[in-house]
């Protein structure tokens, strides 16, 4: 009788269920993650909002000095969305106000110390401020926070790529 060599043995056994765990694992991380593939880390009835939404596509369409006052007055009606301070930091950072989106960054990261999205614009804004070492302190973290890579990583690697090259 020809035994399936996938049970073979104990070991065998051993090791096919470290690679079955290995990929529950991975299948795990693949379906929580599209719950927040747009860079989202609040919930959904914190982003959805009229004045979230409509921030929201003022950023989209490069309009940030309107996107502005929309995510103050989500600010003041939500002060821990992670996702208002991080995009008033952003089109701050777009409308070369660096010390208050600076400040909003760090706010941003302070209710959420996750937030990948904060973590690369931060770097990018140290970049533009001249900071490479707090810009690569900034990849760093993203680093441990994307156990299997993710789009902020490769683009404040990007980033930091081009800096380096642009000093050189």
């Amino acid at each position: 009788m020809i035994r399936p060599t996938l049970w073979e043995g104990p070991e065998m056994r051993g090791r096919n269920m470290k690679q079955l765990l290995v990929v529950l694992v991975f299948g795990m991380f693949l379906f929580t993650g599209s719950a927040y593939a747009a860079g989202s880390s609040d919930t959904p009835a914190k982003t959805g909002s009229s004045e979230m939404m409509a921030a929201r596509d003022h950023v989209k369409a490069e309009r940030y000095k309107d996107a502005i006052p929309q995510l103050q007055k989500v600010i003041a009606q939500q002060p821990q969305n992670a996702d208002a301070w991080n995009l008033l930091a952003y089109s701050q950072r777009k409308m070369d106000d660096l010390t208050a989106s600076l400040e909003n960054y760090k706010k941003a990261l302070s209710i959420d110390p996750s937030h990948k999205d904060a973590h690369e614009y931060l770097g990018e804004l140290y970049l533009r401020m001249g900071d490479l070492a707090k810009a690569e302190k900034q990849l760093k973290r993203l680093d441990s926070l994307c156990f299997f890579g993710c789009d902020q990583i490769d683009e404040l690697k990007a980033a930091i790529a081009a800096y380096k090259k642009k000093k050189e």
